[in-house]
């Protein structure tokens, strides 16, 4: 694996919630160039759920606790 995840399993399935939900309710509801924005912000938060790694957690030096990791 190329990388740690950094993200818990509570935190990861939250992310991919709102972020979908977030992406949603923005192509449905919200125009323009500020929709597309926060598609893609909420993209963003489902991806880093999915994958269970943060960049910004890991530049803020974020890491799980070794029992707590995940495969």
């Amino acid at each position: 694996m190329l990388y740690v995840k950094n993200l818990p399993m509570w935190e990861r399935s939250l992310r991919i919630g709102l972020g979908t939900a977030t992406a949603a309710y923005a192509v449905l509801n919200i125009g323009g160039v500020l929709g597309w924005a926060i598609v893609a912000g909420g993209a963003h938060a489902a991806l880093t759920g999915i994958f269970g790694f943060c960049p910004a957690c890991a530049l803020a030096g974020r890491r799980l606790e070794k029992r707590t990791q995940q495969e």
